[in-house]
């Protein structure tokens, strides 16, 4: 039987090595969210304890009773839901016409908006926030869901136009020179020949556009005072103890129910989300 070959050695252990690698990534990705389950189901005493367990001894369900008890999760998901759903939407719907003519027309106007694109995400939030505020003071959108919504467009339209460049970059011209040929102008060859190609480009866009909205905190905590407006990011601060400790057990839980609707929506969109990433970074 023929010995292997120091190529064939080195060949092994590199494939080793990312194997290895691979899988310290996957264990560090998931550890929080395993440490939140466990940390969700755990009593009180054992929360306590000053020898924490990886897995609770007595899982209970206490945790998830005592935060549907003390806050309107229900109420503050469904808020984050209309707002998170209504942002994706209106910024992908927005940014596919926005896209198409960045691509398509090479000029001033698309150096000009890609320039936009890259220098708005170098501003941290704390330097927009006080003008943000007094232009939706004048009009009229503070404490509304509808503000809201409209900062979440403006806020994630750069990043939806970015992930869209790169999806109608990899539409071939030639099908669209196919169309005008046929008689199709440019609206009716965008809706009937580009946006049929761009579907799973457009659930992996509008996924990452609501899961970002979905997760913003620092707007929503800012523009939203009424109680029964709040989001759940909003939501999760108010787990607090006895002089401003946070309540471990219901806090884990109300976090968990509040990364449910995430993890289901990727679940439920998973091969349109990574046919949509993978023709993304294939171009013509």
């Amino acid at each position: 039987m023929p010995r292997p070959g120091r190529r064939g050695l080195r060949r092994r252990a590199g494939r080793t090595g990312q194997y290895a690698a691979l899988l310290c990534y996957l264990v560090f990705l998931a550890f929080p969210l395993l440490w939140l389950v466990s940390t969700a189901f755990k009593s009180p005493r054992e929360l306590g304890s000053v020898d924490p367990t990886w897995l609770p001894r007595h899982p209970t369900l206490g945790n998830f009773r005592t935060a549907l008890d003390e806050q309107p999760l229900l109420h503050a998901a469904l808020n984050s839901l209309l707002v998170a759903g209504a942002a994706a939407l209106i910024a992908v719907a927005v940014a596919v016409p926005a896209a198409y003519a960045m691509v398509r027309f090479r000029g001033a106007v698309s150096r000009a908006g890609t320039g936009w694109i890259l220098v708005s995400q170098m501003f941290p939030l704390v330097l927009i926030i006080i003008p943000l505020f007094m232009v939706l003071k004048n009009l009229h959108l503070i404490d509304s869901r509808p503000g809201l919504v409209v900062v979440y467009v403006v806020w994630t339209l750069p990043f939806v136009l970015w992930m869209l460049q790169s999806y109608v970059k990899a539409v071939p011209v030639s099908l669209e020179e196919a169309a005008a040929i046929d008689g199709c102008g440019r609206l009716r060859t965008l809706r009937s020949v580009v946006l049929p190609l761009l579907a799973p480009g457009l659930v992996a866009t509008l996924m990452f556009a609501f899961v970002t909205a979905w997760n913003e905190f620092f707007f929503a905590l800012v523009l939203l005072k009424s109680p029964e407006k709040q989001t759940m990011s909003v939501i999760l601060t108010h787990y607090t103890g006895a002089e401003g400790a946070a309540d471990l057990g219901p806090l884990a839980a109300a976090s968990l129910l509040a990364t449910i609707p995430s993890l289901v929506f990727f679940a439920l969109l998973q091969k349109r989300l990574v046919s949509g990433m993978l023709s993304g970074a294939v171009k013509g």
